[in-house]
């Protein structure tokens, strides 16, 4: 298709992953099965932590953070791609793209960020554990949390800021399944060096920064850890990082996975399949992750299934008990009303 006059666009026509109508309920299904248990695994995780007084930690604070932003983050994209698909249109509005990259900026920074400052908290848990309580207290807590919030949208402003001055042609075809920020800059048909340059510097900054601060914090665990003598201490600390670190190398994986293959293949085909591993897939994973090898999370499981098992019964009983309490008012209302006609018919 030919490109349209350069004029204020009113719309966006999303690709997504296959034009063929027969993969389209075979991708709605996929995807909503996938959203559907990122959204439990996350929501349960957040409920976990709220309801059970022993994971009031900081460490399970920015954890039930995380949880909060993956859920936020996934909805950003998946919602809107199987409402397309549901309604055979490939069609989202200017503004509606406009908020969608803005928000998807704003959680992915956010994941970035609390990643590093959970990396903080495993640093001095296990390098300075004495000075632990001392240095990561509450008050700490919510301001790294607050100070990650601010700088993300102050990062996701200034890009969507810029991002909206660009002119676009009035048929955009997007091969992504998202307004992908990327993708958006390399259609505009006004001149884009400038976006590209702060994209590139502020993927450096903002994700490279972090990415040193949890490289250098694990050099740190990992030096504190050589130097225990015992294996079984070696373990145990070991052992409260594992999580945190199976999730780092899988969302930096795959970030750095999706723009390596892109920019050696420059096929955005390949980029759209490969970046669901870092929308989709990660976020889905992360609960899992932290549930199958956290023994805290697991006894809170077992201790909230058990608690929801036992308020079970109870309220069965109780309806079984109201239910018997009705019934014997009933017939103690019958036996009254034949009584009373009794005496009537006698008089």
């Amino acid at each position: 298709m030919a490109p349209s006059k350069i004029t204020k666009v009113s719309e966006f026509f999303l690709l997504g992953f296959s034009e063929e109508p027969a993969l389209q309920p075979l991708i709605f299904g996929l995807f909503l099965s996938m959203y559907l248990v990122t959204l439990f695994g996350n929501l349960l995780i957040i409920l976990i932590v709220i309801s059970d007084p022993h994971l009031h930690t900081p460490m399970y604070f920015f954890l039930s953070n995380l949880s909060f932003i993956d859920v936020c983050f996934t909805s950003t994209t998946i919602p809107k791609m199987l409402q397309n698909i549901w309604k055979e249109s490939q069609t989202i509005t200017y503004e509606g793209c406009i908020i969608q990259m803005h928000f998807f900026i704003l959680f992915a920074g956010l994941d970035d960020f609390l990643l590093t400052v959970m990396a903080y908290d495993r640093f001095v848990a296990i390098c300075h554990p004495l000075y632990y309580t001392v240095i990561i207290n509450p008050q700490l807590c919510v301001i790294l949390v607050l100070v990650s919030w601010v700088i993300s949208v102050l990062d996701s402003l200034i890009k969507t800021f810029m991002v909206s001055r660009l002119s676009f042609c009035r048929d955009v075809l997007i091969p992504h399944y998202f307004c992908e920020p990327k993708q958006l800059v390399q259609l505009a048909r006004s001149d884009n060096r400038l976006n590209e340059m702060v994209m590139y510097f502020a993927a450096g900054l903002l994700g490279g920064g972090p990415f040193a601060g949890i490289f250098y914090s694990y050099c740190k665990i990992a030096s504190s850890i050589c130097g225990i003598s015992s294996v079984q201490g070696k373990y145990k600390a070991f052992s409260t990082c594992v999580s945190h670190l199976s999730v780092v190398s899988l969302f930096y994986g795959t970030c750095l996975g999706v723009y390596l293959s892109s920019a050696a293949t420059h096929s955005s085909h390949s980029s759209t399949i490969a970046s669901v591993m870092y929308t989709v897939v990660t976020p889905m994973l992360n609960p899992f992750i932290y549930s199958l090898r956290n023994k805290d999370i697991k006894r809170a499981l077992q201790a909230f299934f058990r608690k929801a098992a036992l308020k079970r019964p109870t309220v069965v009983g109780k309806r079984r008990e109201h239910n018997l309490n009705f019934q014997s008012l009933r017939v103690r209302n019958y036996k009254s009303l034949i009584r009373i006609f009794d005496q009537t018919v006698e008089r």
